[in-house]
């Protein structure tokens, strides 16, 4: 098939179970799997069960697997046709997917554009909002304290602040009472700016012992 492009070795930008389950994959598929480490993690399973092993040279996540130079470096030296980044670390950064790809590599992943997006809880709420898709009642970016008060009336309490660029329960707070909502704005947008660089805040109804259903979505090119 025209550009369609054969992949015989793919850099993991990852450590630990994800890895270690992507590494074996490749090898049942025929395809060399190129790991990467930490110093502390040279010895770890995901390094030893791969074909190839590039040292990251840093102890930190922001020292090694978070560092988007050195993995692409990783991935160059090695002759990587493509780089997997499993979950977390890099796997939800738009501008590292967009640099594997401006360098030739095969992002095995969601394009940039699609991190990018749905990086942004508010945009990400946008978007399925008009795609027809029902979402929980919410507010756009508070502004100030006045403008949270008046959308929380609306929504009707609890409500729940969210950091529109967060993750990992981070700048998220429930709120009960119109008492609350102030000082939980503050800590809130503290420590949302303080975990993303992005203190941009959110409300949404706050559901009450939720059924949590999830879709994992597949696709190839």
């Amino acid at each position: 098939m025209a550009g369609k492009r054969t992949i015989r070795r793919v850099l993991i930008a990852n450590r630990g179970e994800i890895a270690v389950r992507i590494a074996r994959t490749l090898r049942e598929m025929g395809v060399a799997a190129i790991g990467v480490a930490s110093d502390p993690d040279l010895s770890a399973l995901h390094a030893l069960v791969c074909d190839q092993v590039v040292p990251l040279g840093g102890t930190t996540p922001l020292e090694t697997y978070l560092d988007q130079e050195k993995v692409l470096a990783a991935a160059k030296e090695t002759g990587a046709d493509a780089i997997h980044p499993g979950y977390g670390f890099l796997a939800e950064n738009a501008s590292f997917a967009k640099a594997v790809e401006e360098a030739g590599l095969v992002w095995i992943g969601p394009p940039p554009e699609s991190i990018a997006l749905m990086g942004d809880k508010l945009a990400a709420r946008e978007a399925v909002a008009r795609a027809g898709v029902p979402v929980i009642p919410g507010s756009p970016a508070l502004s100030d304290p006045a403008r949270a008060r008046a959308e929380a009336e609306k929504i009707g309490y609890p409500v729940m602040l969210k950091a529109s660029a967060g993750g990992g329960g981070k700048g998220m707070r429930v709120v009960r009472t119109p008492e609350e909502l102030e000082p939980s704005l503050e800590a809130a947008r503290r420590e949302s700016g303080k975990a993303f660089g992005d203190d941009t805040i959110y409300l949404e109804k706050f559901i009450e012992r939720p059924r949590h259903i999830e879709f994992q979505v597949l696709a190839d090119k």
